[in-house]
């Protein structure tokens, strides 16, 4: 099995190339006229003007973080400076993930609009081609990345030795420091790219079409430059880096776990468990590409939406199925973690439980944010009566779409352990994060799609081209909303083994919540997600007032701007958004850093009955907990408020009328989606970052706060030999 290993990073290295023949094939498309390719240039310049500014700010962050992880890595036998390398490549590639979904997308956004001139077909073939890069640029990464640096990490310290010896403890160690780097730019770039995105979409939205009455996208708005760069720098970069991190944490979880799986009765050398994450990995991306191919419409009246998921479904059938004789090949027959025995086949059926509870994730988010659908229209007809009732309608519907993906996700977390134990709920996350290229490249093409509608509108193009465009960016309102519930669903999970794991790094046996620190600390965990959301709404409103005040002081002092005589200063708008959004995505980012690490290290021996360790465990499952209820509130509420504006712009009927743009219910959905707004691009999709990274804090800190004590599960049967894991 060590001979496996090697071909771990091919994987990704074929989701480069075929990504990198996927762009080639988007920039060789028509990228339309003089005034739509100058219009597209300003997009792309201010989207890499923010990630410069970006990445000097992370930079600093980036350098002073592994020089501390350096030092620390001389205080612990089981770590190494080393860790600081692995911290610094994470951190790279995460941003280069971002990067390379920004810059695909500046190009597929002026292609996909002049391609929606031709046909609905060509202008989605275009698209989710753009997102295809994305998807698998993220991945592929990844991949090759993780499996490159664990083979390197491997001969330096384990080569030789038992899975379960000191030496693979100090190489995943080590290895966890590339997800923490990961993590760590992750959630800066989505809290930034979010506030970005949020303040120019709200500045734009009440200044041109609440107060100036002109449409989203009309190029007299001066802060539709900005808002359409915002597509990008948060819906792409930001997700690009989100969904890199995810990835990356939910294979390293599984890969801890695995290694504490003793196989030894049958002469096994127990390394199998550690890769097969990796390997799954590898083969998701493979069975993505040949997903894409399932993504085809034939006509204008045909469903894009069912073409997505035709692809979606295909490769997670592909990746479920291969999965089965992937797990017969590589693990032996009788297995055990911590006590608790399972079977080969144990460990395929954890895997199919993952991929049905993305799917049944995917499925419940699109019933409540998709158009048509019954949690849409409630908060159409409560528009009819105005912005009061349309918040209140749009609130109700996100506290109600907690209710059934908690449920879900309650019976895969049971129903994955009870076959395999923790390594059965970190392989259900795994396995239903294998098919994140093809997430990722439905995710993606809804915010090129939403900048070709702009271009679009500010090129004044023919109706039918704006129809085909609002065609494909509804159905990509749906599908971002999905995306966000499967990768908050992944979160759940991941930070459970995650969880599993810092209990037996930490020395801790059990969380005893009638202990008063933990169960202060497990109050103290729950409020981190509001006050997280809280300040990020907050940026997000303040700099939306920043914004205003600028369109409005442009309206009114530069003449001929209503009457397309004069051309507004679309660069100081897009200045505003930028300054913004650095200047606050530092104290979130804080937050979710620093707050493990005083708990952890300021609690250290204050109680005489109660390790520093037992309370940053309650810290983290009051994180959880409440960060997943968040996450999938806002997500839902944000994206169902965004659909019922947008089925006002195609006309709606409430009580035997019909209503349309510019309409007073269509006024009342406009603030309902302005509200929304920060909540499904800024701290809603934050919360599975915030969750997952508090999580690998607590892990990279565990040994260091470790009380020495050895955990051990009650068996799932009664076994002759007691495992006690170090």
């Amino acid at each position: 099995m060590e001979n496996l290993m090697y071909i771990i990073p091919l994987f990704g290295l074929v989701g480069l190339i075929v990504m990198a023949a996927k762009s080639a094939w988007v920039s060789k498309q028509d990228a339309g006229d003089e005034n739509m390719q100058e219009l597209a240039g300003y997009i792309a310049k201010g989207a890499m003007a923010f990630l410069k500014a970006e990445w000097k700010v992370l930079s600093y962050f980036a350098v002073v973080t592994a020089l501390i992880l350096a030092w620390s890595g001389t205080m612990l036998e089981t770590s190494s400076p080393v860790i600081a390398i692995s911290f610094l490549i994470g951190a790279i590639l995460s941003a280069l993930a971002g990067y390379i979904g920004m810059n695909i997308a500046t190009k597929a956004n002026v292609r996909t609009t002049q391609a929606a001139r031709t046909s609905l077909s060509k202008a989605l073939a275009v698209s989710f081609t753009g997102g295809t890069v994305m998807g698998l640029g993220v991945t592929g990464l990844a991949v090759m990345g993780l499996g490159g640096l664990f083979i390197v990490f491997y001969h330096m310290y384990a080569a030789g030795g038992s899975a379960t010896g000191p030496g693979m403890i100090k190489a995943i160690e080590v290895l966890a420091g590339f997800s923490l780097g990961a993590e760590s730019i992750a959630l800066f770039a989505r809290v930034g790219g979010g506030i970005y995105t949020k303040a120019a979409d709200v500045g734009a939205d009440l200044v041109g079409k609440v107060e100036a009455g002109i449409p989203e996208d009309d190029v007299r708005n001066p802060a539709t430059i900005a808002d359409n760069v915002g597509d990008n720098v948060g819906d792409v970069a930001g997700m690009g880096a989100d969904l890199f991190g995810s990835y990356v944490a939910t294979i390293l979880a599984t890969m801890v776990l695995g290694q504490e799986i003793d196989a030894s009765g049958d002469g096994f050398q127990g390394l199998s468990p550690i890769l097969l994450p990796m390997v799954i990995a590898g083969l998701g991306i493979i069975f993505s590409i040949f997903g894409t191919f399932f993504v085809r419409i034939s006509g204008e009246n045909s469903s894009v939406q069912n073409a997505l998921n035709l692809g979606n479904w295909s490769s997670m059938l592909m990746t479920g199925v291969a999965s089965y004789f992937l797990v017969k090949f590589m693990l032996p027959e009788t297995l055990s973690i911590r006590s608790y025995e399972f079977s080969s086949m144990d460990v395929f059926w954890a895997i199919v439980v993952g991929l049905v509870v993305g799917t049944l994730m995917s499925i419940i988010t699109e019933y409540y944010t998709a158009m048509g659908r019954r949690p849409v229209l409630s908060i159409i007809n409560r528009s009819s009566t105005g912005h009061a009732t349309n918040i209140i309608g749009g609130l109700a519907v996100g506290m109600e779409s907690t209710v059934l993906p908690i449920l879900t996700l309650a019976a895969g977390i049971i129903v994955s352990y009870s076959f395999a134990g923790l390594y059965g709920v970190a392989i259900a996350a795994s396995g239903m994060m294998a098919t994140t290229a093809m997430q990722l490249a439905i995710d993606a093409f809804g915010p090129i799609a939403d900048n070709a509608g702009g271009i679009a509108e500010m090129s004044g193009l023919p109706e039918e081209v704006r129809h085909r465009t609002d065609n494909l960016d509804a159905v990509g309102n749906t599908t971002a909303a999905a995306g966000k519930g499967f990768a908050i669903a992944s979160a759940a999970l991941t930070s459970l083994a995650l969880f599993a794991a810092f209990v037996g790094v930490s020395g801790i046996d059990s969380i005893d919540i009638f202990k008063a620190p933990v169960l202060a600390a497990l109050f103290v965990g729950a409020m981190v997600p509001f006050i997280f959301s809280s300040l990020a709404i907050s940026a997000v409103g303040r700099a939306a007032m920043d914004m205003v005040k600028e369109v409005r002081r442009q309206f009114k002092e530069i003449p001929g701007i209503m009457e397309y005589k004069a051309k507004p200063e679309y660069e100081k708008c897009v200045a505003i958004s930028t300054e913004a959004s650095i200047r606050e995505m530092m104290l979130p980012g804080a937050i979710a850093l620093l707050t493990p690490i005083a708990v952890g290290f300021g609690f250290k021996g204050v109680f005489p009955d109660t390790s520093s360790a037992e309370m940053l465990g309650g810290l983290l499952a009051g994180v959880t907990v409440s960060g997943v209820l968040m996450g999938i509130f806002q997500n839902n509420a944000g994206g169902a408020w965004d659909n019922a504006k947008k089925s006002f712009e195609k006309g709606v009927m409430i009580d035997g009328q019909m209503y349309y743009k510019k309409s007073e219910p269509h006024k009342a959905s406009v603030t309902g989606d302005t509200v929304g707004d920060p909540f499904k691009d800024t701290s809603g999709p934050s919360m599975n970052i915030l969750i997952k990274l508090m999580s690998i804090v607590a892990l990279v800190i565990g040994p260091f706060i470790s009380t020495g004590v050895k955990h051990v599960s009650v068996p799932k049967q009664p076994v002759e030999k007691v495992i006690v894991m170090k």
